[in-house]
Formats: C-alpha cells, sequence, structure tokens
C-alpha cells in the first residue's frame, strides 16, 4: 500500500492518540486546537486509509499467567508449504506474531507461554509436526523498549528529515 500524506494535524493527532487510544476527541480537539468534529473526521480519514487500524486493550501476558516469552526461528523441511504452515500457526494460542523474512529462517514467530516446560512442549508437541528440520529459540528476559511507531514528519516543509534518502 502507498504511504499516506499525513499534514501536521495529522502528525499531532496521531501522535495524542497512539500515546493514550482512550483520550477524549473533544481533549484531542484541544490540544491541537480544532473542533470535535474536525478530529471525528481526521480519525475516519485516517482509519479508511488504513492508516489507523483500530484501537485495543493491551494484556499482559505476565499478568495472566504467561512468564516466558520466546522467538523462534523455523526453517521447514518443505518451504513451498509456508501458506500450509502459517494456517497451523494461527491454531496455536500461544503463537502471537508470525513473520516471514530476510535470512536463514523461513518464518520468525513471537510465543508466550507459561513457563520454559511449556515452551518446551509447544516447540516438541505443535511446532516440530508442522514439518520443521529444525527451529531456533531465543528466550526474551524482558522488553526493556516496546512502543510504536515513530510518526514520520517528511511529508511537508520539512521533507527528507528522517526519510531514507
Amino acid at each position: 500500500m502507498a504511504q499516506q500524506y499525513l499534514d501536521a494535524l495529522d502528525r499531532k493527532i496521531l501522535n495524542l492518540i497512539a500515546d493514550n487510544a482512550r483520550i477524549p476527541f473533544l481533549e484531542v480537539a484541544r490540544a491541537c486546537n480544532v473542533s470535535g468534529a474536525a478530529i471525528h473526521q481526521r480519525i475516519a480519514k485516517l482509519t479508511q486509509q488504513g492508516v489507523l487500524k483500530g484501537s485495543e486493550f493491551i494484556i499482559d501476558p505476565d499478568k495472566i499467567g504467561y512468564e516466558t516469552c520466546a522467538f523462534v526461528g523455523l526453517y521447514l523441511k518443505d518451504p513451498e508449504k509456508f501458506d500450509m504452515v502459517v494456517e497451523k500457526l494461527k491454531q496455536i494460542p500461544e503463537v502471537t506474531e508470525c513473520h516471514y523474512t530476510t535470512g536463514g529462517f523461513d518464518m520468525f514467530i513471537k510465543i508466550y507461554a507459561r513457563n520454559n516446560h511449556h515452551l518446551l512442549n509447544i516447540i516438541h508437541d505443535k511446532l516440530q509436526p508442522l514439518g520443521l528440520s529444525r527451529s531456533e529459540t531465543i528466550v526474551s528476559f524482558n522488553a526493556v523498549i516496546d512502543r510504536q511507531v515513530a510518526i514520520p514528519v517528511f511529508n511537508d516543509d520539512t521533507e527528507g528529515e528522517g526519510a531514507d534518502e
């Protein structure tokens, strides 16, 4: 999808709601010095353009019993079965992300498990039967940076600032 043009008001709105998705639109309007209707229209436009994908509550996995976060690089015996493996991964609730990446892995996934023993069971009982030749697991001790992507500023008179040239 093509990059969307974001003016200064769009960027300010995005920064405000990225910090707090529950911020009232009237508070956003006051901070932006525009009407509430203007904020509603901008949010609708950004949603329609696909810039915003909605809002959600974020559950802390640790607070509900998932103490182990791991990233697993998967090597498939038959890489042509990528789509089938993705469909099977969607059925494993502990798998929260799946990426098609460059490098040696055929795919790279993120898993939350109750503990290391549970992680071992997921890898052995749920992942290996998918047709893996092997996997490489990295356990995360703690996410020290976990944030939204920065809102770009290179669409207007600051062209080029922060952009890849």
